[in-house]
């Protein structure tokens, strides 16, 4: 006799149930197994407050209605509480965003006082940063020029950025939430400098080369080396 398939796994877990759904079967075959399994008495209406419950679709793309008709076959009439579905597909959206953050936006011209340039992803200013101007970058910075005003790397959290300039001379460095402020009498210049968080959360400047050891995941697409 041949073992039926199984496309259902239900986990138990401290924080609740989790349900694996195999993504290479059909959906309605999905669902007829979902409701065959939750018709035990285990997952009946009871007393106690609800179980919430992950759903992992894996590589399956869901319709709305078919989202929600999955969420009422879990939920209906027990004291189950669908907190999430989790799915491997990416949206087009979501692509597009990973796409922008991984690419280097480059820029030539000047940022002067009062001016502020926001990059979604990293960015390389073959230019100048003047005193007052701001530069603002989701990923790294690179500045093929002088740095004399405000950088922020990371700006949304990513405490591994980094930031490099020709000369690097500013008023204030920002990597995600960290600050460093430098006033007048501590001014620095350096050429071909980067400055980095290092492992206690503190600035560190240096020359550039020591990124290839705090940062050897800088190099992008060296498969494209010409050898």
């Amino acid at each position: 006799m041949v073992q039926k398939k199984q496309y259902v796994t239900i986990k138990g877990t401290k924080q609740g149930l989790i349900f694996l759904l195999d993504d290479r079967c059909s959906y309605e075959s999905l669902v007829e197994e979902l409701i065959e399994k939750l018709s035990s008495k285990h997952y009946q209406q009871s007393e106690g407050p609800d179980v919430l419950v992950k759903v992992d679709i894996g590589y399956r793309f869901l319709q709305e209605h078919e989202q929600a008709e999955l969420e009422r076959v879990i939920t209906e009439g027990r004291n189950l509480a669908v907190e999430q579905f989790e799915s491997r597909v990416l949206s087009k959206q979501e692509s597009e965003r990973l796409r922008q953050e991984a690419e280097t936006v480059t820029l030539m011209r000047i940022v002067r006082s009062g001016q502020v340039l926001r990059v979604n992803g990293d960015v390389l200013l073959i230019g100048d940063v003047n005193p007052g101007g701001t530069l603002i970058a989701k990923g790294n910075i690179y500045v093929m020029g002088a740095l004399r005003g405000i950088a922020h790397a990371g700006y949304e959290g990513n405490e591994k950025a980094v930031i490099s300039a020709s000369l690097l001379a500013p008023s204030q460095l920002r990597i995600a939430d960290h600050i460093k402020q430098f006033e007048q009498e501590e001014k620095i210049e350096q050429m071909m400098a980067s400055a980095f968080l290092n492992e206690n959360k503190s600035f560190e400047i240096g020359r550039v080369q020591q990124l290839v050891q705090s940062h050897p995941e800088l190099a992008k697409n060296e498969t494209h080396l010409l050898v």
